[in-house]
Formats: C-alpha cells, structure tokens, sequence
C-alpha cells in the first residue's frame, strides 16, 4: 500500500501540471521525434545483443502470463456464463479479479527484472563496462522488490486501462468520464518515466518516484515527446491487434466453435485461447522493437537530467542480500499459482470447480 500511494501521488503532481494540457505535443510531433531518438537506441541494441534477449524473455513472459491467465475461463462452469448472461453478480466475479491481479503480478516480476536489466546494459555502457548478461543481472537482482512492485502497479492500471478501451455495448460512461481516465492514465505513464531507471541506479521506490517527477517537470516537453511517440505508435499496434484479431477469426471460423451448439464456457474459452496469436504477435512487435528504444531513451534522459544536478548517478551496490526477500515471495506465489493449476487439474471430475466458482 504504501508503494501504491507513492506512485498515486506522483501521478497526481504530473496531472496538475499546466504543461500536461498547455504543451502537450501532437501525436505526429511525438511520433516524429521518437523515431529521430530510435537512431542511438537502435545502435546500441544491435552492439549489446543482450537487450534483444532480455527483450524476448520479456515476449515470454507476457505470453505465459496470458495463457496462465487463460486458464481459469476454462474451468468455470456453463452455469457461471448463464448466470453472467443475465448479468447476476456470481462469486465467479471475485476469482476472476484476484486471479487477474496475481497473473499480473506473477508476470511482473520476471519483467520487471528484464526491463530492468535493459536499462543496466545502458548505464553499464555509459560508465564505459562491459555489457554482459550476468553483469546486467548483477545490477538489477538486488532492486527486485521496488522494480516487482512498480511493474505490478503499473502493469495492472494498464490491464485495466486496455480493458476500458475495449468496445463494450454495456459501457455507460460519459465521453467526459472517460477522457478524465486516459488523462490520468497519461499522467501516470508520464510521471512514472523515470522510476526504472532510478531503481537501477540504486534509488528507493519513493525517490525514484520523486526524482521522476522532478525530471518531468524539469524536462517536461522532452519526455512528452518521448512517452507520446511510443504511445502512438502503441496505440497503431493496439489498432492493428483488433482488426487483425477479427480477420483472424473470419480466416479461422472453426477454431472458437460459436453457433455450433458448444457450451458458452467452451467457445468463449476457444476464443480468448486463439485470440493470443494476433495478441502476442503484436506484443512481440511492441517488446522486440519500440519498447527497447523507450526504455533506454528514458535512461538517457534520466542520466543527463541526474548529472545535470551534480548528483551522483550510480548509487553504491546494496547489500548482498538485498532482494531475497521479493524471490522467496514471487517463489510462493508461484508455488501457490502452480498448486491451483494442479487442484484444478485434478480435481474437475469431482465437482469441486463447479463449487469454486459459485
């Protein structure tokens, strides 16, 4: 909770800036000047093959922390789709939520790991060392816990933003409503900027979220540009995902089986199992070629704004331990994941999914 009311108040100080609405730059501006950084980032991807790996391990672990999350629309029961049709509040509702938000969390902490480790190779190369695998995680395994718990956060507030976006008859929410949430979650992606490469760099959640926003409002229109070109550009991938997703499915009718005489649970199952190939390919694009050049264009960014003051930029190493603590709790929380995998597995025949989700 109290990394959750850090990275709230640090949202809110970016949304109350008068620069977010007075200065903001166009889309095509910002998709201009990404491109124009792409140039440096690009370059030290292809001298430092390790980012494309960390690059990869991170495609792979959204994918199975999709398909993870996959699994628990095939263990509800047909009742639970019935129930849901008539729009019945079922304690279905409640596993669905607390199974989201731990897939979220299980998937952040390797990819906060990674991310993490692509912003080492950078500050590696910058102090003119060896960009290695193991020097990258060298760096980045005793920040576990802060980069853990800022992926989750920001991983599930951008769950939930995508969710609203997606196409819903049942949407009653004004236009004013909801230009207030893509406001707030600009802010926040806006404000956060900075945070990873700061926990990098040794700083605490709090500082990294206080020297963040000190960077946006100090360098406000470079890291609008910045955040509003990869936004774009996310935005056409998002764009290219849903119509691709639809051609998909016309291509490929019979994969999903809807209409012919499958229960509500199967098909809905078959669909959102199928619908992972033009997700991830899409994803793959996002993590393989965009999200690269953001991530060390912030740390770039971070980098000249720290010196810029005279600090130093590289903390001294924590302790050697530090970190144990977020791998013995991600270790259980993923033994906890994998025992319900196993129940679920081994249980259906007796009826007890059909329990679990009433």
């Amino acid at each position: 909770m109290n990394y959750y009311r850090e990275m709230k108040a640090a949202r809110e100080s970016v949304a109350g800036l008068s620069e977010m609405s007075r200065q903001k730059p166009s889309s095509g501006q910002a998709v201009y000047h990404f491109l124009t950084r792409a140039a440096a980032s690009t370059r030290l991807i292809f001298e430092e093959k390790e980012i494309i790996t960390f690059a990869l391990l991170q495609w792979a672990c959204i994918a199975a922390g999709y398909y993870l999350w996959v699994q628990v629309i095939d263990w509800m029961p047909p009742e639970v789709w019935e129930r849901a049709h008539r729009k019945e509040v079922v304690w279905a509702d409640v596993v669905l939520f607390l199974w989201s938000f731990i897939c979220v969390g299980l998937t952040a902490f390797p990819l906060g790991l990674f991310t993490g480790c692509m912003g080492a190779a950078h500050f590696l190369r910058r102090q003119g060392k060896e960009s290695t695998i193991a020097g990258c995680l060298k760096m980045v395994v005793p920040r576990a816990w802060p980069l853990w718990m800022f992926h989750w956060i920001d991983g599930w507030w951008t769950m939930m933003r995508i969710v609203e976006r997606l196409p819903n008859k049942d949407n009653d929410t004004t236009l004013a409503e909801r230009a207030l949430s893509e406001a707030m979650y600009y802010a926040w992606k806006v404000a956060t900027i900075a945070i990873t490469p700061a926990l990098i760099t040794g700083r605490g959640l709090g500082d990294a979220a206080r020297g963040s926003v000190g960077l946006v409002r100090e360098r406000f229109w470079d890291v609008a540009i910045l955040r509003g070109g990869y936004s774009a550009l996310c935005w056409l991938v998002g764009i290219a995902t849903y119509v691709g997703t639809i051609l998909f499915f016309i291509k490929f009718p019979t994969l999903v089986g809807f209409g012919d005489g499958a229960a509500a649970g199967v098909w809905i199952y078959k669909f959102y199992f199928w619908a992972g190939v033009p997700i991830l390919v899409s994803v793959g694009v996002i993590m393989l070629f965009l999200r690269p050049i953001y991530i060390l264009s912030a740390c770039e960014l971070y980098a000249d704004y720290v010196e810029g003051k005279n600090e130093n930029l590289m903390l001294p190493e924590p302790p050697v331990n530090a970190g144990t603590g977020a791998w013995v709790i991600a270790a259980l929380l993923a033994g906890l994941v994998l025992g319900v995998v196993i129940f679920m597995a081994l249980q259906a025949e007796l009826g007890l999914p059909d329990w679990i989700f009433r």
